[in-house]
């Protein structure tokens, strides 16, 4: 036992960077409570969308949930452990929040979920190769620190407002794009229940209680569910607007179950999207899923490095290639399991909060993934009530990342605010970065600059400069 145990400290460097066992335990069991809404909000997302032919995702009658949230978990729990065992640090990765909303919302809408999920694939070889070649750093350092904020905080915004959208907190209108509750007023109590939720979970994160975004998911669904075992609020429809949003909040008779994840794994198309669409138009999305994943990670892993106190002199992290391949992988994985792109979480640094130093508490963390697998029929209880809350809590941390951008340095300022509100406004993240792209460039030109612009820089506004004009190109051609 002796010897499995100093060979297991000397595999992790546990011993060598200051910290032991039982601290990597309890660090990989927090960062765990900290990220396993997504196990809960990731497959509410991805079912809450249809593709080009009206389906959704692996189903074409009704949104599987259970089992998206079984592959969810299994994707999850094995590219952690992976993170673990080759990265040899203590992040955790998942279904990208951000990531998974513009697969549905923006993607799907114009292919079939087969091609969806074939992209997400692509981009993650695209990225490992990047990662393999070297040029995954020349290209991070091609776009300006401030306007990598602004993407991030412009996809805060865009999650934030699907949450108070899906609540049904914020609804389209006749006589106004969008309009508080039912006809201006908060008169139903699934929009009560979402208030509560909302209320109890901001209370637990500004009070930094561990878990704060899980804990407020469960505890907002047992509140549902008493309350719709009042009230009888019933589905929501057109007739029923009060009703709940997406699933409706009655204990399954089955709590406990396996959802083979594997099921999901069968199909995907990575070339048929660009048979499906316009070739430039694939080429984007791919790109706009590259950039979004590629610069999440990138802060991500500097942020949470450097808490954790493995971030070197001269900026790196010991083994920084073999994070960025496990990372690049997340996105091709899932991309194959339907579960959208994973990347690496930030919710990493709760477990480093705790103490974990090591890929040990990633192992940790990934076992417990797997063994949520077999607690997936849980989310089929969750209405969107209750997890809209912690759409809007994410995309609150999101935000704060605002405070990085210079508002007086109308340079960076300008395509900064083209970019955060854009992606919520038109509802699309690609519009806002090319937004904020084609900006910045345009701007650095105007005031004589154009030579600060790196060359990659002027090759992607110049991409999305056709993206927005693909429009007018075809009607002019009449196509």
């Amino acid at each position: 036992m002796s010897d499995t145990r100093n060979a297991i400290d000397r595999f992790f460097a546990i011993s060598a960077r200051g910290s032991t066992v039982s601290r990597e335990v309890r660090g990989g069991i927090a960062t765990f409570f900290t990220m396993a809404y997504i196990v809960v909000l990731n497959p509410l997302i991805l079912a809450n969308g249809k593709d080009v032919d009206g389906q959704f995702i692996a189903d074409g009658s009704t949104p599987p949930v259970a089992l998206v949230a079984a592959g969810t978990a299994f994707v999850a729990g094995v590219l952690t452990i992976l993170m673990g065992v080759v990265g040899r640090v203590p992040f955790a990765m998942a279904a990208g929040l951000g990531l998974n909303a513009f697969v549905t919302f923006q993607i799907a809408t114009v292919m079939t979920w087969e091609e969806a999920m074939g992209l997400v694939f692509l981009e993650g070889v695209i990225i490992a190769v990047l990662v393999l070649t070297g040029l995954r750093t020349a290209i991070f350092h091609a776009i300006p620190a401030q306007l990598k904020t602004a993407i991030s905080v412009g996809i805060g915004l865009f999650i934030a407002l699907i949450g108070f959208v899906d609540s049904g907190f914020v609804r389209k209108a006749a006589g106004t794009p969008l309009e508080l509750g039912i006809g201006g007023s908060l008169t139903s109590w699934p929009i009560f229940v979402f208030i509560v939720g909302l209320l109890a979970t901001a209370a637990m994160v500004a009070r930094k209680v561990k878990g704060a975004i899980l804990i407020g998911i469960v505890g907002t669904t047992i509140l549902a569910i008493v309350v719709e075992a009042i009230v009888k609020a019933g589905a929501f429809s057109p007739q029923n607007p009060a009703g709940w949003q997406l699933n409706r909040p009655v204990v399954p008779d089955q709590l406990f179950g396996f959802h083979n994840p594997l099921v999901l794994f069968t199909e995907f198309d990575p070339f048929g999207g660009f048979i499906r669409v316009d070739v430039l138009l694939a080429a984007l999305l791919v790109f706009t899923l590259l950039i979004t994943d590629f610069f999440d990670t990138m802060g991500t892993i500097v942020g949470v490095g450097r808490q954790a106190n493995l971030v070197q002199e001269d900026g790196t992290l010991p083994r920084t290639r073999e994070i960025l391949l496990v990372d690049s992988l997340g996105a091709a994985a899932g991309g194959a399991g339907s579960v959208s792109s994973n990347t690496t979480y930030i919710e990493s640094a709760a477990g480093v909060g705790e103490g974990a130093r090591t890929g040990l508490a990633s192992v940790v963390t990934g076992l417990l993934f797997l063994v949520a697998i077999f607690f997936a029929p849980l989310v089929t209880v969750v209405p969107y009530e209750a997890a809209a809350p912690a759409l809007v809590l994410v995309g609150f941390l999101m935000m704060t990342a605002i405070r990085d951008v210079d508002w007086n340095d109308f340079e960076i300022a300008i395509p900064a605010f083209l970019t955060i509100v854009i992606m919520p406004f038109t509802y699309s993240i690609s519009n806002g970065i090319g937004a904020g792209f084609i900006s910045y460039v345009l701007v650095k030109v105007v005031r004589g600059k154009a030579r600060e612009v790196h060359p990659l820089l002027w090759g992607v506004a110049v991409l999305f400069a056709l993206y927005f004009a693909i429009g007018p190109i075809r009607a002019m051609l009449g196509l």
